[in-house]
């Protein structure tokens, strides 16, 4: 079993590493004067079981690319199975056809991983699950459900808790946590009057007198989940946190976030953070490493990743 990390988040591939108990393969991953990607494996890989980490998450283009040459360089090197390790699927939010004439380009991404050499991928929280079906290869897709559940006991163990989803969209990943801890689940209904014209949220659920948390997938801009916040306060809430598998963080997000009536957003390290991130005054970051490396080693040992989901 080897590890090759690219370069989008290469303290997350380390820590993956170390908890294998093994040390990165040496590799590189540069750029020419022009900015072509190069890379070049420098141990043998022939015969062995690689796992390549690299999310696509910004700038998307560039790790994604670092991502499919990395694969072509293992494949041309004869190693006997390859393993993309996407944490964070970044084309995952363009998985149908929005409009007329667009495209699906998570189909498409996932046919250029594939055809670059990948036998499986291992990612987290997809954006929509059906991605799956738009591999030809096995995905398997783990939760951040069980690792936020026993962070949200430790942390908010006494109090009055209700689980929430910003969106109609999001229920059945806040349904899931609300089962695990035995609370109950509010959902935030948002609509648009017109375009333009910021969102209305109407809350759906007895939030008076709790502290609410929001369940979402990905936090890009941050609007959504502040406003939702706003709302629940409005509307009686204790307290409003959030819990968030991808810390995209587009724009102005952070410093939104930091004005938010929020009082502490957590999110994984299935993207590395900005400094700015690392300084937030409600921002925390949980590890995904050990489950990552778990489920990593059960792959290579042919033995169940199911039981990770639980």
């Amino acid at each position: 079993m080897k590890i090759v990390a690219c370069n989008s988040n290469r303290p997350l591939a380390e820590a993956v590493a170390a908890a294998c108990g093994i040390p990165l393969t040496n590799a590189s991953v540069r750029r020419f004067a022009d900015m072509e990607v190069f890379v070049e494996i420098h141990e043998n890989v022939r015969g062995e079981d690689v796992f390549v980490v690299q999310s696509t998450s910004y700038p998307a283009n560039d790790n994604l690319l670092e991502l499919l040459i990395t694969l072509d360089a293992l494949k041309r090197g004869s190693a006997r199975r390859i393993t993309a390790v996407i944490p964070y699927f970044g084309y995952a939010r363009q998985d149908r056809k929005s409009g007329p004439r667009t495209p699906i380009s998570a189909k498409l991404v996932a046919n250029l991983i594939t055809t670059a050499g990948a036998d499986r991928v291992l990612t987290m929280d997809l954006h929509a699950a059906q991605i799956q079906g738009f591999f030809d290869i096995p995905v398997d897709n783990l939760f951040a459900a069980p690792l936020f559940s026993r962070d949200i006991q430790e942390r908010y163990n006494g109090r009055e808790l209700m689980i929430v989803s910003p969106d109609v969209g999001g229920v059945v990943r806040a349904r899931a946590i609300a089962a695990r801890l035995g609370v109950d689940l509010a959902i935030i209904d948002k609509r648009r009057p017109r375009a333009g014209v910021s969102e209305v949220m109407n809350v759906i659920g007895e939030v008076e007198g709790r502290h609410c948390l929001l369940v979402d997938d990905i936090v890009d801009s941050g609007g959504t989940l502040c406003n939702a916040a706003e709302a629940l306060l409005k509307n009686g809430a204790k307290s409003a946190g959030v819990y968030v598998t991808h810390g995209v963080f587009s724009g102005g997000a952070v410093a939104r976030i930091g004005a938010a009536p929020i009082e502490m957003m957590t999110v994984t390290d299935s993207i590395q953070a900005t400094e700015a991130v690392r300084v937030s005054r409600n921002i925390r970051q949980l590890t995904i490493a050990p489950l990552l490396a778990e489920a990593m080693k059960r792959i290579s040992e042919e033995s169940s990743v199911s039981s990770l989901f639980n």
